[in-house]
């Protein structure tokens, strides 16, 4: 047993249980070896390159310790020199020997060594397999040569006073700064750091030029002048500035030989180090700078990011920026991937922006760029989108990823983001204020086809400005129009209100219309205190409290108001109406100057209801008794209150549909629409089909299974149709569908939409361009990117023009690219309105007005905007948060349960004995519970009597037999007197032979008289290439089978003229055919007790007292 137990080979040492349940692994485990990385590293020389190299700390500390010893060995040859007294020697011998003392010997010989043990360890540490390379180097001499002899004089003492050139230490000192410099930047690359280094190294440069030639030349002349080191500066600095007195002069060679040394050392030294810099300073404009941190902390600034910048947008910011008036100290820093054009550069230059703008080219994508302009200490981040890019896609992308970068590196910096498509909206929900061009763009564009002009009003509300644009102009619809311009959205806490406090407890509608009859504002939403949604016009229901925000319209917000009582002067003029003329500017005057506003309050007590400034004309020679106003209620009387009826209309609809809707199979319901084009759509509550239709039934030009018609005549629409001319069907049709299929829409007025993705002029005819309401042109994105910017909008303003020409009476809504462009819409190269309207801007934008394009008729009347004008949304949110929400809410965006929404109703002759504004507001109010914010009113152009005479003249010799009662409805353009003529092909001759004939009926000498002559001429020959362009419209109609019953060629609008008056004042007249924008309850957040009853009373309350017809 011993022997067998003796054969048994012991444990290993490091054999534990565990290896027994590992098995053979733990055998396999003791033949690892531990391997231990970067050992080259603990080698003692690397410790000491870590310490004194590579180490940014310690290498620091060392090169400032080595600085210091410098710049002590400088400072201890000046106290030798002003010790030492060369006056006791003569000839050549002061200049080899000095006096020092034993003290200042002993410091010199200390500072050598350590200086020299220093160096020596550097090279070492430094050296790299070439020893001359290390030892030929400029600093390692200049090293030896000022501390071996201080060495050699300590075993040596005879040579204690030799003269050793300690002042070459200075340039050692300015080495030895500049490796300081470049290891206190080692990790910060930035063109400042750059910049900074260099004029580090220019200076210091100078200096030790300076003082080498002064500590050089005061040696020296030890033997000659025996000059102190004051001189010797004063020589250095005559001689190097180039004046050169002469009264100090070198004497002996060597002095003068060091003279020319230097001179030429500086000339071929100082002109590198110039250009040098000259280099980094025109690369530090290109990239312009950085955002100093300690401005950062004690000024306010935002930044504006953007792919490339333009001019235009640049002006926009700018202007709509700094029009507030808390903002006028805040710094804007541009930051822009791209170099500055040279506009930008022009205008940055310009002290108003050169003191407040700063451009910093740089991508937001980098940290470093993004903390030279300070982001996260800005008080907001504006993120832009370039429109003019080609693929809009990649710009959202572009633009994602800078709003990603920025949240990522400011957290919490506010976003104010601008997105192209809709369907990349949900990527930067996490931003604050968020702009969709698209959402908006196609919601306007649908809103303008059922209130005409909303384009124009939503304009002119997210624009500052003072109302005071055409107010020079003699054109009375221009003031008016100008002046309305100016009002704009504000808030304001009740309880804090001049305007609203007394309407504590109050129903909504009273205090909207006693504001309104008051003050002059109109009171259009409120906010809860704890709720963040905000309800336009939440009904007569809606109780004020005093801890609501409210929403107004007026020319200037209630905090720059003066307010004063308003005399009763109308007591010595008892006759004087309200309203004087049918173009009088308000009464109740609004006085804007250096944004305060005082406002004279009329007098709030009641008048009679019979007055005669109210009293219906006359008809027959009968007077007709006024019906009268309710009165709006304090608190909503349900028994009284008669709401929109939309509802019960329409469930009347849905429960007995029509023969003709069965029969064509449009059957309606309301409901949410099942499918979302793209994430983050809004869900709206609008009217939908049973059934959905096939994708062969949405073909209007080719026939299928279901139904055989090839034209929009042949389906026989109720409505005329809605034609949009789009260059692909993205997902932003949705928001131009959805407002038309809006649920508070009845039936009855829903109109067709025919989708035109190519626009010949037989797709046209096909699709019924003819009996149209609207043409909706979308912008071709194909074309938003051009060599030159403004050519953008070329191809949809000829196609335009094309559909102008053709169908003259057509109503065409498009949207443009550059707001500049809007002056070649519906071109007439001679139409002297036109140029006089023209004129007119230009007089305004050198006033500075940012809305100078608002007189152009396309525009005034809603058929054009620029969706670069919503820039101004975004930039009006940085100080009104709510301004994105209340536009959303009125384009029908967004929808809130208790909000109401904006719709239009025509002014027509049963609704004139209402006659002015204030009357109307409180008819809406006390009725149906509307809130008015506005008119869009259309005028004809009148003629001068001598125009109008010499326009019958002519159309007297084309023919006498007219009816003369068109000449009083159209002056300027007269339609064609028969059909039969304009079929002759020689109009155009006969036309052109008229017009000459009367040409010399006229007196040669009335230069006047001529003028209009040739004016009436081009009026024959437009009239006569009217009538060619009618007959080609006719003729492709016939050849492709259609009806041309209902096309009128000559019935267009050119003597007209629409424009939008914003809230005007109350003793406003209301004219035949004006438009009133209303912001309507929403119909659900009513509980009817029963459809049949409601809508009896509402009929009644109607058909009693207004007798409106509301046109949605």
């Amino acid at each position: 047993m011993v022997d067998v137990e003796s054969e048994v080979p012991p444990l290993p040492p490091r054999y534990r249980f565990r290896d027994l349940l590992l098995g053979d692994q733990g055998w396999q485990n003791d033949d690892r070896v531990q391997v231990e990385f970067y050992m080259n590293e603990n080698t003692f020389k690397e410790r000491l390159k870590l310490f004194f190299i590579k180490n940014q700390r310690s290498s620091l500390r060392i090169r400032l310790f080595n600085f210091s010893l410098k710049l002590l060995s400088c400072l201890l040859y000046i106290v030798r020199v002003l010790l030492d007294d060369p006056s006791r020697e003569h000839g050549w011998t002061p200049i080899i020997w000095v006096n020092r003392s034993l003290p200042l010997w002993g410091l010199q010989v200390s500072v050598a060594v350590i200086s020299l043990l220093e160096t020596i360890l550097l090279s070492y540490l430094s050296y790299k397999g070439n020893m001359w390379e290390q030892v030929l180097r400029i600093p390692f001499l200049l090293e030896i040569i000022n501390a071996i002899p201080f060495i050699i004089t300590i075993f040596w003492p005879a040579l204690r006073n030799l003269f050793i050139p300690v002042f070459l230490n200075c340039w050692l000192a300015k080495h030895a700064l500049e490796n300081m410099i470049n290891d206190l930047h080692r990790a910060i690359q930035r063109t400042q750091s750059a910049m900074f280094n260099q004029v580090l190294i220019l200076i210091s440069t100078l200096l030790c030029l300076i003082f080498t030639c002064i500590c050089g030349i005061q040696h020296l002349e030890r033997a000659g002048n025996k000059l102190t080191l004051f001189d010797s500066l004063y020589f250095c600095i005559v001689t190097f500035s180039t004046v050169g007195f002469g009264d100090v002069t070198p004497k002996i060679w060597p002095s003068k030989l060091l003279v020319v040394i230097m001179i030429c050392v500086a000339l071929v030294v100082l002109p590198i180090q110039f250009e040098q810099l000259a280099y980094l300073w025109m690369e530090r404009q290109k990239s312009g700078g950085n955002y100093s941190r300690h401005r950062a902390q004690t000024e306010k600034h935002v930044v504006l990011c953007v792919s490339s910048l333009k001019i235009d947008l640049l002006m926009d910011f700018l202007n709509e920026f700094y029009a507030h008036p808390r903002l006028q100290d805040y710094y804007v820093v541009i930051l822009c991937p791209t170099e500055m054009d040279a506009q930008v550069r022009r205008v940055l230059q310009i002290p108003m922006w050169s003191q407040r703008v700063i451009y910093l080219q740089g991508s937001a994508l980098k940290d470093q760029d993004l903390l030279r302009a300070k982001m996260d200490d800005a008080e907001a981040c504006f993120i832009l989108s370039s429109r003019c890019e080609v693929d809009r896609t990649a710009a959202d992308h572009q633009t994602i990823l800078r709003a990603w970068a920025v949240k990522d590196f400011a957290p919490n910096c506010p976003l104010y983001v601008q997105i192209l498509k809709p369907e990349n909206k949900f990527h930067i929900k996490f931003a604050d204020h968020v702009v969709c061009e698209e959402e908006f763009k196609y919601a306007m564009l649908a809103l303008n086809c059922i209130c005409p002009a909303t384009s124009t009003l939503i304009t002119l509300l997210v624009h500052t400005s003072r109302g005071q644009e055409g107010q020079q102009s003699p054109e009375q619809w221009q003031k008016m129009y100008g002046r309305c311009s100016g009002n704009e959205v504000y808030h304001i806490n009740l309880e804090e209100s001049v305007f609203f406090a007394e309407y504590e407890g109050k129903s909504f509608t009273y205090a909207s219309f006693h504001a309104h009859k008051k003050f002059g504002v109109c009171l259009i939403g409120v906010r809860r205190e704890d709720n963040k949604n905000i309800l336009l016009n939440p009904g007569p229901r809606y109780i004020m409290s005093p801890s609501d925000i409210c929403f107004y319209i007026n020319i200037t917000k209630e905090e720059n108001s003066a307010f004063k009582k308003q005399e009763q002067h109308r007591k010595n003029h008892p006759s004087r109406s309200f309203y004087h003329g049918p173009s009088r500017l308000p009464v109740h005057s609004i006085i804007a100057s250096m944004g305060t506003v005082a406002i004279d309050l009329q007098d709030t007590g009641c008048r009679s209801s019979g007055g005669a400034t109210l009293t219906l004309p006359s008809e027959a020679g009968k007077e007709v008794r006024r019906p009268s106003i309710a009165p709006v209620l304090e608190v909503a009387d349900s028994s009284a209150l008669h709401t929109c009826d939309l509802l019960s209309d329409q469930s009347e609809d849905e429960t007995t549909p029509s023969d003709e809707e069965i029969s064509n199979g449009l059957e309606y319901l309301k409901g949410y629409p099942p499918y979302s084009p793209y994430i983050g759509s809004s869900p709206t509550f609008c009217h939908l089909l049973h059934e959905k239709v096939p994708f062969c039934c949405l073909r209007l030009d080719k026939g299928c299974q279901h139904n055989y018609y090839e034209d929009a005549k042949a389906y026989g629409f109720k409505n005329k149709i809605i034609i949009v001319a789009a260059e692909t069907a993205g997902n932003g049709l949705y928001n131009f569908i959805v407002p038309l299929r809006a649920y508070y829409r009845p039936k009855k007025e829903l109109n067709p939409i025919v989708l035109l993705l190519d626009n010949p002029l037989d797709d046209l005819l096909r699709c019924g361009v003819t009996f149209a309401a609207n043409v909706v042109v979308v912008d071709k994105e194909s074309t938003m990117s051009a060599e030159e910017d403004y050519m953008a909008d070329a191809k949809t303003i000829v196609n335009v023009q094309t559909l102008f020409r053709l169908f003259s009476s057509l109503s065409i809504i498009t949207e443009l690219t550059h707001p500049a462009n809007m002056r070649f819409m519906q071109f007439r190269a001679k139409d002297c309105y036109s140029l006089a309207l023209s004129k007119l801007e230009k007089k305004e934008r050198e006033k500075g007005s940012n809305l100078a394009f608002m007189f152009r008729l396309p525009f005034a009347a809603g058929r054009v905007f620029s969706i670069s004008m919503l820039d101004t949304l975004l930039y009006q949110s940085f100080v009104k948060d709510y301004m994105i929400s209340i536009a959303r809410l009125l384009l029908g965006l967004d929808t809130t349960p208790g909000s109401g929404f904006l719709c239009s109703m025509k002014i027509t002759e049963d609704d004139l004995w209402i006659r002015t504004y204030a009357r109307l507001y409180q008819k809406l109010c006390s009725s149906t519970g509307d809130v008015p914010i506005g008119i869009y009113r259309t005028e004809s152009q009148k003629l001068t009597t001598s125009e109008s005479q010499i326009s019958i003249s002519v159309e007297e010799w084309e023919d006498t037999k007219d009816n003369k009662d068109q000449f009083n409805y159209r002056s300027n353009h007269r339609n064609s007197t028969s059909s039969d003529q304009s079929d002759h092909p020689l109009l155009r001759r006969k036309s052109m032979q008229w017009a000459r004939r009367l040409s010399r009926k006229v007196p040669k000498h009335s230069a006047k008289t001529a003028e209009k002559i040739s004016q009436q001429r081009m009026n024959l020959y437009r009239r006569s290439e009217r009538q060619e362009l009618a007959e080609l419209v006719k003729n492709r109609m016939k050849h492709l089978g259609l009806s041309t019953a209902g096309y009128d060629e000559m019935n267009d609008h050119q003597n007209t003229l629409s424009y939008i008056l914003i809230n005007p004042s109350p003793d406003t007249r209301l004219e035949l055919n004006d438009v009133v924008y209303l912001i309507r309850p929403d119909p659900l957040s009513y509980v009817p007790n029963s459809a049949s009853s409601r809508k009896n009373s509402f009929c009644n309350a109607i058909g009693q007292d207004t007798r409106e017809e509301t046109q949605l």
